[in-house]
């Protein structure tokens, strides 16, 4: 099993569209590093859910369902798509500023990267943030 975040601006695709949806296509990703990351996840990998922008915390794990297609939103097949179903709500969002100030997270790549809206994690990462959220 791998990890991964994904980010949204809650504006436009929240934690509770996906939880009313029951699971989603993640699409529209145009950045080819997080294609490729796109590309990785397998069915039954973890997922972290991120409200970008306004919010700035981590607020649900989501599922991947589906693994790698190509996107339905795009007329260039060399874009990707998966399916993401929720698995829980944090009880505690996790804040940006709490990952900041967490030294097991100094590497991650939220802090490094911070444009990338779908991007890997360690498994002590994951856990880390699982244990700041409940």
């Amino acid at each position: 099993m791998h990890y991964w975040l994904v980010k949204s601006e809650p504006e436009t695709y929240s934690w509770a569209d996906l939880v009313r949806d029951g699971r989603t296509v993640w699409d529209g990703v145009r950045n080819y590093q997080a294609r490729n990351n796109l590309q990785q996840m397998q069915p039954g990998d973890m997922v972290l859910f991120y409200h970008s922008v306004s919010e700035k915390a981590i607020v649900g794990i989501a599922k991947v369902d589906k693994a790698a297609y190509p996107d339905p939103s795009a007329d260039d097949p060399k874009w990707m798509a998966v399916d993401l179903v929720p698995f829980r709500d944090f009880r505690d969002p996790v804040t940006l500023e709490q990952i900041k100030q967490d030294k097991r997270l100094e590497n991650i790549a939220l802090l490094r990267q911070s444009r990338l809206s779908v991007m890997p994690l360690k498994a002590e990462e994951f856990d880390v943030l699982l244990a700041l959220g409940n």
